[in-house]
C-alpha cells in the first residue's frame, strides 16, 4: 500500500510545501550563477525513470558552460572536489547538495520521488545486466538507500545491488531511517566527492 500509493502522496505534499522556500533559494542562487559564468542557472539532462522511461533531470548547473564530458571507467560520472569545471559557486552547490534541490520540480511532475535509487543516463539500459533492470520498477530518487549509507564511495554495480536491495526491502520505516541518514549526510558532507580522475560530466 505504501510503495504503490501512499509513498507518492507523501512525495506531493512534502514537495508542495517545500516549493515557496525553494523559490527563495532559487532567487538567490540562479543569479549568481549567470553573474559567475554568464549562463542558464540550470542543468537539464536525460535520464531513466520508472520503467525506462526517459525523463528531464533539472539541477542547479555548477560547471562552466561548454565543460568537456567526462567518465569514470565504469560508464558513472565523475566527481572531484578538484574538479577545474566546476564555477566557484559551482563548487559550493555541490558540496552542499543545493545542486539537486530543483529536482522538487521533478518530484511535482511525478518523474522522481524525494528518495530512491539515483536515476542513470539513458546509455546506462544497454549496460544493465541480469536483474540490474529492476532498479527502474520504482521512480528514482533525489537521494536514496545508496545515497544516504554510501554516497559516492561505491563503484556504479555495487549503487544498483544497494537499489535492488532498497526495492525488495521498501516501506515507510525504511524510508524514514533512509531520510534521516540522507539529512546526517549532507550536513556532515562526507563523501561528496571522488578523488579518482577517468572520464565524466555533470551527473
Amino acid at each position: 500500500m505504501y510503495k504503490r500509493y501512499f509513498k507518492r502522496l507523501l512525495d506531493l505534499v512534502l514537495a508542495l510545501l517545500v516549493l515557496p522556500f525553494w523559490l527563495l533559494m532559487l532567487a538567490v542562487i540562479a543569479p549568481i550563477i549567470y553573474i559567475q559564468d554568464k549562463g542558464t542557472p540550470f542543468y537539464n539532462a536525460p535520464r531513466l525513470g520508472k520503467d525506462g522511461k526517459v525523463f528531464k533531470m533539472y539541477k542547479f548547473r555548477s560547471m562552466k558552460l561548454n565543460a568537456p564530458d567526462l567518465r569514470n571507467e565504469d560508464g558513472s560520472t565523475y566527481n572531484s572536489e578538484d574538479d577545474p569545471r566546476l564555477t566557484r559557486i559551482g563548487k559550493f552547490i555541490r558540496k552542499t547538495s543545493l545542486d539537486e534541490t530543483p529536482q522538487l520540480l521533478n518530484i511535482i511532475k511525478g518523474d522522481m520521488s524525494i528518495l530512491g535509487p539515483r536515476p542513470d543516463l539513458p546509455e546506462h539500459m544497454n549496460l544493465y545486466e541480469g536483474n540490474e533492470v529492476r532498479k527502474l520498477e520504482v521512480r528514482p530518487g533525489v537521494s536514496g538507500y545508496n545515497q544516504a549509507y554510501f554516497r559516492n564511495t561505491v563503484p556504479w554495480k555495487d549503487r544498483i545491488k544497494n537499489d535492488i536491495y532498497y526495492i525488495d526491502n521498501l516501506t515507510f520505516l525504511m524510508d524514514i531511517k533512509v531520510f534521516f541518514k540522507t539529512a546526517i549526510s549532507v550536513l556532515v558532507q562526507k563523501d561528496v566527492f571522488v578523488e579518482k580522475t577517468s572520464n565524466s560530466k555533470e551527473s
